[in-house]
């Protein structure tokens, strides 16, 4: 299908901001960027995008129904991506709230924003308008030492977060089931690369490492995440939108499976060897683990190679050498986050 215009929520975000780096720099689709503009958005990732004619920005909350139906009225996109989230698990064990607010209230609100804009377009319009919904793998809960989550496999999330983000997916299927809006939905594995919030886990062991302060590994280190770069989830999420068969769903993984002992060790090789003269290996620090911590992911992501063609590019060590590389170029970025001083979160003991 063609798109001239997308609309963006969460577009101020880590994976937003690739995907609007990357259709500004390999399309000529317009884009609206609706942000909250929360502790974890990174306007300095889309410096430059204000000059280009072919973009947009308005802060707003997707939770504000008033104000996502006069966004949508004026700026009348062909499609809308949704990625506007509280993504991150440990601040869900800490304050649920937020996120049910903004994942699952936020996710209805924009729904029938998004039902009443479409009912509202002329025929053909409406017949091309699609509502892309982008959620994580974290819903299906944990693997064991075999296998992958495929499209089908059962919902069993463990967190706050994932279980929002289940909630949110189960409603988006529900309004195309219900009421015909025209969706697609994807679920990827965890992200990584430049300007992702030092929360996250690479960045914070990068940032740990740089600071010569204990690199926190929770528990043995024995969790497995399959790693996906940040640009190839952004490749994927156009093609799923442009392509993708109405109603379905599409995972997207980066075929980069590792304990997080193992990319701990990495990282620290690789510091080992971009900033000589201290080893980082001793920085090592286990600490408890988190309540309801998933101990393995996996993503089989055949649907989509096999229907769109789609692979990832970048290795997990191509990748992850770059990131660090791109960290230690930006000290200035994470060092001035005076507000989140990657201190420990999600510590609360579980109940007995």
């Amino acid at each position: 299908m063609t798109i001239e215009k997308i609309l963006v929520t969460g577009g101020a975000g880590f994976i937003g901001s690739a995907v609007i780096r990357y259709l500004l720099r390999e399309t000529g689709v317009e884009i609206v960027n609706l942000d909250k503009l929360t502790y974890a958005a990174n306007p300095a990732a889309l410096e430059g995008a204000e000059r280009n004619r072919r973009y947009r920005f308005e802060q707003a909350d997707i939770a504000d129904g008033a104000a996502m139906r006069a966004i949508l009225a004026k700026h009348r996109p062909d499609a809308i991506l949704h990625l506007a989230a509280e993504t991150h698990v440990d601040r869900s064990i800490d304050g649920p709230a937020d996120f049910v607010q903004t994942n699952i209230v936020g996710t209805y609100v924009l729904l029938e924003a998004a039902r009443d804009y479409w009912t509202s377009l002329p025929p053909e319009a409406a017949e091309h308008f699609r509502f892309h919904h982008v959620s994580t793998d974290e819903v299906f809960g944990s693997l064991g030492a075999d296998g992958a989550f495929t499209e089908a496999t059962p919902y069993r999330p463990s967190s706050p977060y994932s279980a929002s983000k289940a909630a949110s997916d189960h409603l988006v299927g529900a309004w195309h089931a219900t009421f015909g809006l025209p969706i697609v939905s994807s679920n990827c594995s965890n992200n990584y690369g430049p300007w992702q919030f030092p929360e996250k886990f690479i960045p914070l062991m990068v940032v740990k490492a740089a600071r010569g302060e204990p690199m926190p590994v929770y528990g043995k280190g024995e969790n497995v995440r399959d790693w996906l770069h940040v640009d190839d989830h952004a490749r994927a999420l156009w093609l799923i939108l442009t392509r993708g068969r109405l109603g379905e769903s599409y995972n997207v993984g980066g075929r980069g499976e590792r304990r997080n002992l193992e990319v701990v060790e990495t990282i620290c090789g690789i510091m080992d060897e971009m900033v000589p003269g201290r080893a980082h290996r001793p920085l090592l620090s286990f600490v408890a683990d988190r309540p309801g911590h998933d101990l393995r992911y996996a993503v089989d992501f055949s649907k989509l190679s096999a229907e769109l063609g789609w692979q990832p590019r970048e290795s997990f060590e191509s990748g992850l050498r770059s990131t660090v590389r791109w960290y230690l170029d930006h000290r200035d970025w994470w060092d001035a986050i005076g507000h989140y001083r990657q201190t420990r979160l999600g510590a609360v003991k579980a109940a007995s």
